[in-house]
């Protein structure tokens, strides 16, 4: 193939990513016939056509969908050269691409927040998703680290302990168990236990807690949204059992209320981690030794205002 330029490869993805030349040149701030020419002039250095007219839009060949993949991993690692040369010149920059499990989806912006203060030249893209979704993520290198509770047995990660968590039970306020002393684990059986799917950190917890306290688990409804457990909760549903840190704002504004099950306090850890095999960019570094040094603390002043403890 002969040489093509980064203009080239741009218009390429941008055309894939829209289906449309005047979109792309929107993108791009230059004319349609700018993009049309940008594309006509890597088709030739390809030798195969890369795109197609399906109706109003234009779609990629086959050929068009590897060169895309070709040409994001190119202009990728041409950004992360920049990114590097400014880190060489004392300048934190590039994009911090990091995956969380939903748990961590309320944990993430305070901590972001506190990282980016005096790094303006640091960009964001956070995906939130169940934990098999963010392992997937992590494999095929989309995101740089992933934040959740366990590191996957897939493949090897580099993965560092940042924090403890609590979990706790919850309920809507007035809720009956709320007004009986010494709830137990099996009072909490006959009122609709809300929990989250099957390999999810927090079922995971909840499963071994209940194991070690040798009572049977007897669970009303599975749900793979913490946030759908939270608003059947608080329509006075069942009873969740959730991470703290995930239901902050509902107990400051008294839409949940923690229900204490005494002598049971379940502690969760949190892992920052990245593939073992690859090198992440320093921006990713940075955070990820900004999660380790200052991980719990964020944690802790979040939930300093929460009575929580049972």
């Amino acid at each position: 193939m002969y040489p093509a330029s980064f203009k080239q490869l741009q218009a390429l993805m941008l055309v894939a990513r829209h289906q449309s030349v005047s979109r792309a040149a929107e993108a791009m701030h230059v004319t349609q016939p700018a993009v049309s020419l940008h594309l006509k002039l890597l088709e030739e250095a390809a030798g195969v056509p890369l795109t197609r007219r399906q109706g109003r839009n234009i779609q990629m060949t086959a050929a068009g969908e590897l060169l895309v993949g070709y040409a994001e991993r190119i202009l990728g690692l041409w950004e992360e050269a920049g990114d590097e040369i400014a880190a060489l010149k004392g300048v934190t920059s590039g994009t911090l691409r990091i995956g969380a499990v939903m748990t961590a989806e309320h944990l993430l912006p305070p901590m972001l927040v506190r990282f980016t203060t005096g790094r303006p030249h640091v960009r964001i893209k956070l995906q939130v998703g169940s934990r098999p979704e963010v392992i997937g993520m992590l494999s095929r290198d989309e995101i740089d680290l992933a934040i959740m509770g366990t590191p996957p047995r897939e493949f090897p990660t580099s993965a560092s302990r940042f924090a403890r968590h609590p979990m706790a039970f919850f309920v809507a306020p007035g809720h009956p168990l709320l007004e009986k002393e010494n709830v137990t684990l099996a009072d909490i059986a006959a009122h609709n236990l809300l929990v989250r799917e099957r390999g999810s950190g927090t079922r995971a917890a909840i499963e071994r807690r209940y194991e070690e306290e040798g009572v049977a688990l007897a669970i009303g409804s599975e749900l793979s949204s913490n946030e759908a457990i939270k608003q059947m909760t608080a329509a006075g549903l069942g009873v969740a059992f959730l991470s703290v840190h995930a239901c902050t704002l509902e107990v400051r504004n008294r839409l949940l209320a923690v229900l204490p099950v005494p002598g049971v306090v379940v502690q969760g850890e949190w892992h920052v981690m990245h593939k073992a095999a690859r090198a992440i960019p320093t921006v990713a570094a940075s955070f990820h030794e900004f999660m380790v040094e200052h991980g719990q603390q964020v944690i802790s002043d979040e939930l300093e205002n929460i009575a929580w403890r049972t």
